[in-house]
């Protein structure tokens, strides 16, 4: 079977485990499937993430469990040509959002947002890839080359009750919330970078005294929040790191288009723009790998992907010497003041009192811990972690008609009874752009990525502005 994806690394899986029932075809990708042993912590409903579908529904169906049950089914009973055109697995797959969580949270470490992603590379190439997987997959080269036409044509959508509901009849796109807006300018560092940035691999000429860093600055921060990337350039600079913005390789075909993770290509199953996309990334930071240059990044699912999903490309062993070299912020600022004595110089904020609600992908990689420890660092600040599941925007899926309804379900099992809950005067803190986007439609209230709240909190900065 000719798989989309690198499934080399389940090769020994099930050798000697009478047990796992992997099947008879698909190779490795079966054998991918097959580590489910049963355990049924996906039909969990305390604690965690996983499985925000099975949250919802109560249904068997909609679980971990049961979508692992549906592939071994195709697989077994049809023809590799066509397994994955089978009815039953676009049933089990309706309600995934690609959450991560069965990776961390099931003892077997099930990956179903991988296998979602080759089923959905082989169900394109059976079927076609729709015109709607087509936009939301394709924000990349959207941004990157027609910003103003894609700002215009949302514009005009989001102001247009016709547009809307022509969007939704033509294209499946609910007419029932708003597409998310790029921000009038771009992120305006990445052009200034072109200038200032130095040779791959060689320090900064004005290095700061903790010396040099790399932000990478995802598509979402560079077009729809610029400020969260101007943010965390105060942030490095203050806490005295010299901060380039990682830009393509002078010889990228591209070489004035950001660069981007694939996250966006991968969840719509289009692996072969994704492996473009994650080809730049290697080739711009080739010599920073030699350098071991600490490259920072903002928007969860993008440098999470990077750091996980890479290796599911095949493209070398570069992509687990540069996925050690990879952080959010958080993580990076929490590694220095542990192990390198950072310090930052932070004052009081205006609005003392928020409310934290993690992305999938920082709980299923562990990156809360990191965010606890630095929001700790603001004197007087008290927060409260919101327990939820998925927030339920998950990307695209929350645009999606068809799934609308099963996106609000998802945010108000927890999410937005607790935002709207919290006193008035009280921040929201979310790092996920797709998170931030569901709080402000379910409850009227912005959300601000970390990385603001610290910009506010360094000494001589101006308080936060108030809460909506």
């Amino acid at each position: 079977m000719k798989t989309f994806l690198d499934w080399s690394a389940y090769d020994t899986y099930g050798i000697g485990d009478a047990y796992s029932g992997i099947p008879a075809t698909g190779g490795n990708y079966a054998k991918a499937v097959a580590v489910c042993m049963h355990s049924r912590d996906c039909q969990n409903t305390g604690k965690g993430v996983m499985c925000p579908s099975y949250r919802i529904t109560g249904d068997r169906a909609h679980s971990t469990e049961a979508r692992v049950a549906a592939f071994k089914a195709a697989l077994n009973d049809g023809a590799d040509a066509t397994a994955f055109a089978d009815p039953r697995l676009d049933e089990a797959m309706d309600l995934c959002v690609s959450c991560k969580a069965c990776k961390k949270e099931c003892p077997s470490a099930v990956d179903m947002t991988l296998i979602k992603t080759e089923y959905l590379a082989q169900r394109h190439q059976i079927k076609g890839v729709p015109t709607r997987t087509r936009l939301f997959g394709g924000v990349p080269e959207w941004t990157g080359r027609h910003r103003g036409l894609l700002r215009f044509a949302i514009r005009a959508r989001n102001s247009s009750k016709l547009l809307t509901k022509l969007a939704d009849k033509l294209l499946g796109i609910t007419s029932r919330r708003p597409i998310p807006e790029p921000a009038p300018q771009p992120f305006a560092g990445f052009a200034a970078a072109k200038v200032a940035a130095p040779p791959a691999g060689t320090d900064a000429p004005a290095a700061g005294a903790r010396g040099p860093v790399i932000l990478f600055v995802d598509t979402f921060c560079h077009h729809f929040d610029p400020e969260v990337a101007e943010a965390a350039v105060t942030v490095l600079e203050s806490a005295g790191y010299s901060v380039r913005i990682a830009r393509p390789d002078p010889a990228d075909a591209e070489p004035d288009r950001p660069l981007c993770c694939g996250r966006t290509y991968l969840t719509t199953g289009m692996v072969d723009k994704a492996r473009g996309e994650a080809r730049r990334v290697l080739e711009a930071f080739k010599g920073e790998i030699a350098a071991q240059t600490p490259i920072i990044g903002l928007e969860p699912s993008c440098l999470l992907s990077l750091r996980d999903e890479l290796y599911s490309l095949g493209l070398g062993p570069e992509v687990g010497d540069l996925g050690k070299q990879l952080y959010l912020l958080e993580e990076f600022l929490s590694r220095e003041y542990q192990n390198k004595g950072l310090r930052l110089d932070l004052k009081p904020v205006a609005q003392p009192k928020a409310v934290l609600h993690g992305h999938c992908h920082q709980k299923a990689f562990g990156v809360m811990k990191a965010t606890r420890k630095v929001l700790g660092w603001i004197p007087d600040f008290s927060y409260e972690i919101v327990e939820t599941s998925c927030c339920g925007m998950a990307g695209s899926f929350g645009l999606e008609a068809e799934h609308y309804d099963a996106s609000m379900q998802m945010a108000e099992l927890k999410l937005l009874p607790a935002v709207r809950e919290a006193e008035e005067g009280t921040q929201v803190i979310a790092n996920g752009f797709s998170c931030r986007h569901q709080i402000e439609h379910g409850t009227g209230r912005q959300a601000r990525h970390i990385a603001l709240l610290l910009r506010d909190a360094l000494a001589g900065a101006e308080g936060a502005p108030a809460a909506r």
